[in-house]
């Protein structure tokens, strides 16, 4: 919860106390992949901020009367550790535990196709390690990657980051104490791809030019912050090609045998083919013409009266 803005978070330089200009971001690192079971994972570092999205699904829901005839419910599961702060956190979820968790599971509802999967679950499991304000944020950030890496279809990726007021002052992506002693902040997600919100609160009480400034800033950081998370994706599916590329080199090398040079073979002069000379055929004599045999004309013979 936002304080009154008495204490002094700015020194005399204008600068913030981790040293930081009003628009700066902390150094923010995700990496991808880095649970084996679960059918995506990321972890998140964002400041001080270790946070792992574990990603399961779509699977079966249960119990059966919860699901959605025409579309998969997204379940978020937010819970901070119980040696992620310096006093010892109560390991039941808290009221603050179950509002993250709604409010994440509703921003990312926004931009999965859930559509594409009726009946099932989606179920996104965020644990803080390390907690130094901007967990939400944070949290909503590694989910977006986490569900990229299971291969959910979406629409764009979700960047979140909080902008808030410090001694009257509109600042960029608030740590610990500045979230506990500032005026007010205003977490944000934004989906650059679709150019929308999917997640706005506000704690605080700001002007109108304020919650413009603050909000406008806030874009401006989620923006820079989806750069990364595309540059950790790219990064990982980089990795994996140059991977199974040197194994299809090394799997060729294997397989196929060095062939051994020929030693060459001189060819031998070609000897001329000798051609059997062919047989002479001597041509039919002719047959002369047959002389015609004329035929003696029979002796008439006289009637036996005659003879007598």
């Amino acid at each position: 919860m936002a304080g009154d803005g008495t204490v002094q978070l700015i020194d005399e330089k204008g600068k913030r106390l981790d040293g930081r200009n009003f628009d700066e971001l902390r150094p923010i690192s995700i990496k991808i992949g880095v649970l084996e079971n679960a059918d995506g994972s990321a972890e998140i570092r964002m400041g001080k901020n270790i946070i792992i999205a574990a990603v399961y699904g779509p699977r079966e829901l249960h119990p059966k009367h919860r699901t959605l005839p025409d579309r998969a419910l997204i379940q978020c599961f937010y819970r901070m550790s119980t040696f992620s702060v310096n006093d010892r956190k109560s390991p039941a979820p808290s009221r603050r535990e179950k509002e993250i968790s709604m409010v994440i599971s509703n921003a990312l509802t926004s931009v999965v196709f859930t559509e594409k999967y009726p009946r099932t679950t989606i179920d996104v499991y965020l644990q803080v390690l390390q907690a130094d304000g901007g967990t939400r944020c944070a949290s909503l950030t590694a989910a977006s990657v986490a569900l990229a890496d299971a291969g959910i279809p979406m629409r764009g990726l979700i960047a979140s980051v909080a902008g808030g007021l410090v001694n009257d002052k509109v600042v960029l992506d608030l740590y610990d104490i500045e979230d506990q002693k500032g005026s007010g902040d205003l977490p944000v997600g934004y989906c650059p791809v679709l150019d929308e919100i999917s997640l706005v609160q506000l704690d605080g009480v700001f002007t109108l030019e304020q919650f413009e400034e603050c909000l406008n800033l806030s874009i401006k950081g989620a923006t820079e912050i989806y750069d990364i998370q595309k540059k950790a994706l790219q990064d990982k599916y980089a990795a994996i090609r140059a991977e199974v590329s040197v194994d299809v080199k090394e799997t060729e090398k294997k397989v196929k045998p060095k062939e051994e040079p020929k030693a060459e073979v001189k060819e031998k002069p070609k000897e001329p083919v000798k051609v059997a000379p062919k047989p002479e055929i001597k041509a039919k004599p002719k047959e002369e013409p047959k002389a015609e045999v004329k035929e003696e004309p029979k002796p008439e013979v006289k009637d036996k009266e005659e003879v007598k």
